[in-house]
């Protein structure tokens, strides 16, 4: 099957995330529809993003190919998953921040838990949790079954009606860029909480 995102450029990373929004996740038993995403841009002009300042080790798989994953660790606790996205070059990628668990529930409360099924993969973490992967998925692809996961598109697009948007979570720079998509009404989509600048004592 097509996938037009793949060609887009880094710019389009808005649209794209929220395209992205519908397709599932499968990887070590459970299968995850993504109900909420967030989108970076690398394009110079986008100082939340890893890819701001161009390459670095950690962000030159958002440089491309398009399709493929982008695993960092943060606070020295937990892993992230995003989808890399822009034509080869041009750095972009959209962070996957919460998602449905659709199979392999009983493998997810296992990996999560005792939590309850709506907060299974709800928040960036806790899906990459829910989902059993870790650091080897980083530049794998996500689309060909070569790495441990596999996106896959929804049989029919997510509405657009139905699709919300607002500020960005958890970055110290340009938070109140309205890049966070997610599907409206949805119970897995995570809490907003503004970020507050910490003061220096």
């Amino acid at each position: 099957m097509e996938l037009p995102w793949l060609s887009a450029p880094a710019a389009d990373v808005p649209a794209t995330a929220r395209t992205l929004l519908g397709y599932t996740l499968a990887a070590e038993g459970v299968r995850i529809r993504i109900t909420e995403v967030e989108a970076y841009a690398g394009t110079g002009e986008d100082p939340a993003s890893h890819a701001h300042r161009g390459p670095t080790p950690r962000s030159a798989v958002m440089f491309g190919p398009a399709g493929h994953a982008y695993t960092y660790f943060i606070f020295g606790v937990h892993w992230c998953l995003n989808i890399v996205c822009g034509r080869e070059g041009e750095a972009a990628a959209v962070l996957v921040r919460a998602g449905a668990v659709v199979e392999g529930v009983e493998l997810a409360r296992a990996r999560r838990g005792g939590v309850r099924d709506r907060d299974l993969a709800r928040g960036p973490a806790n899906l990459v949790v829910a989902l059993g992967i870790g650091p080897s998925a980083n530049g794998t692809s996500l689309i060909d079954g070569s790495g441990p996961i596999v996106l896959a598109p929804p049989p029919s697009p997510v509405d657009p009606a139905s699709i919300e948007a607002g500020p960005r979570v958890g970055v110290a720079a340009a938070h109140d860029v309205p890049w966070r998509f997610w599907i409206g009404g949805d119970p897995t989509v995570s809490a907003y909480r503004r970020h507050v600048p910490r003061r220096r004592t």
